[in-house]
């Protein structure tokens, strides 16, 4: 399995990995192989190890619960239609449900109307 990985990694670069396990697909053993590879390579090897300057930072990942984080804006104006000049568009960030409103005015009445 390793020189199947070994033969994959050398026939496809490195954006075209990342695209495929961007789109959602898993890749089980990606790190064990992954790890086995760095392992094998002599380039990699003779580098030597890393030190702490070279080190990315670690950042925590926030856990954001659906309809938590909302984004609120008015959009327009736009040519009158039927008296309704703009548009008040708010997106959930976790899901991105969207939900629009043609509105007569871009004021604060709105917006608490609209939550």
């Amino acid at each position: 399995m390793v020189e199947k990985f070994l033969e994959l990694v050398e026939d496809t670069s490195v954006p075209t990995t990342a695209k495929v396990l961007q789109s959602g697909f898993t890749w089980l053993t990606l790190f064990k192989y992954a790890y086995k590879f760095c392992w094998a390579c002599e380039r990699g090897q003779r580098l030597g190890a890393m030190s702490r300057r070279d080190m990315m930072p670690l950042n925590p990942i926030l856990i954001v619960e659906i309809f938590d984080v909302w984004g609120i804006n008015f959009m327009g104006p736009f040519p009158p239609s039927s008296g309704y000049e703009y548009i008040l568009v708010g997106v959930d960030y976790a899901s991105q449900w969207v939900k629009a409103v043609a509105t007569k005015t871009n004021d604060h009445k709105v917006v608490v109307k609209f939550i």
